[in-house]
């Protein structure tokens, strides 16, 4: 049995149809089971003949986070340390999701697992401590930092261009933050096939892996592709011009890292399949048209 934690999230939503999508039993919860109380937990699982936990809840709002960190903690960094403990109690193997913020963005190349992590916001450190938490709770489980992640369900860069770019005639985006975006479908049918992949799921794979859709782009190449794409498959019809501007130019409270691109190669040793971004892109603007 597969229990799927953030069952209402973007990712969770996407996790829950592949799921459904290939008839594997599975129990959902959200905030109806509260992460960060390990009886609501403890409660939950007994009986329930669970082997697999995979936690989509999170805390990211990364700007509110910097006036939020206790909140933020709360559940990125006390809910990983309840769920794995109770994952160890039932021998259960966990999957969970962290975040490029975990580095500082100084490293020029895309970052590998065992660079050093140095986060430069209250959301990255939330992150990092979720990711120290749930490794001491539990030997048994699988970490995947992510980055730039959107899909079909909530709020997410590439739906944002779609309003502004129906909203506006010109705007400003980010060229001098470089990194991946992650398709939360891709992602989805990767994790269900690790489930699947018993031998790698029971094996010595643990531990720690950098997953996106391959690329090495900045926020701005982004915007211009899904403008393109949305243009070619008739969900945009006006003219809008796409800006290049620099982080100074677009003050946050929370510091973002300049660079956040990973290097996939061991993610891809356990099965995953990394895809062109673009090709992705252009997937998932089709579908929503």
């Amino acid at each position: 049995m597969i229990w799927l934690i953030g069952a209402q999230g973007m990712l969770g939503q996407e996790i829950a149809k592949e799921l459904e999508g290939q008839n594997l039993p599975f129990l959902a919860t959200d905030l109806d089971v509260d992460i960060t109380d390990l009886d609501a937990l403890r409660s939950f699982a007994a009986g329930r003949g669970i082997g697999w936990i995979i936690n989509a809840a999170a805390y990211t709002a990364v700007d509110k986070a910097e006036h939020e960190e206790d909140t933020a903690a709360a559940v990125n960094a006390l809910g990983p340390a309840c769920i794995g403990k109770v994952a160890r109690e039932i021998d259960a193997t966990v999957i969970h999701f962290s975040t490029d913020y975990v580095f500082d963005g100084e490293k020029k190349e895309p970052y590998v697992e065992t660079d050093p992590v140095n986060p430069v916001s209250a959301y990255g450190r939330t992150k990092l401590a979720g990711e120290i938490a749930l490794r001491q709770a539990t030997a048994k489980c699988f970490i995947f930092r992510i980055s730039w992640l959107y899909g079909e369900h909530g709020g997410n860069f590439v739906a944002t261009m779609l309003r502004l770019f129906k909203e506006k005639k010109s705007l400003g985006v980010v060229a001098d933050q470089l990194g991946a975006p992650t398709w939360t479908k891709s992602l989805a049918h990767n994790v269900v096939q690790l489930i699947n992949n018993e031998e790698v799921g029971n094996g010595d794979k643990f531990g720690i892996y950098h997953y996106s859709d391959d690329a090495f782009i900045s926020w701005y190449d982004f915007a211009v592709a899904i403008y393109e794409e949305a243009l070619q498959c008739g969900l945009l019809t006006q003219e809008v011009e796409i800006k290049s501007i620099n982080t100074i130019d677009y003050p946050t409270p929370a510091r973002r890292p300049a660079n956040s691109s990973f290097d996939k190669t061991k993610v891809q040793t356990i099965g995953f399949l990394v895809h062109p971004w673009r090709d992705n892109l252009r997937t998932y603007l089709n579908e929503l048209a």
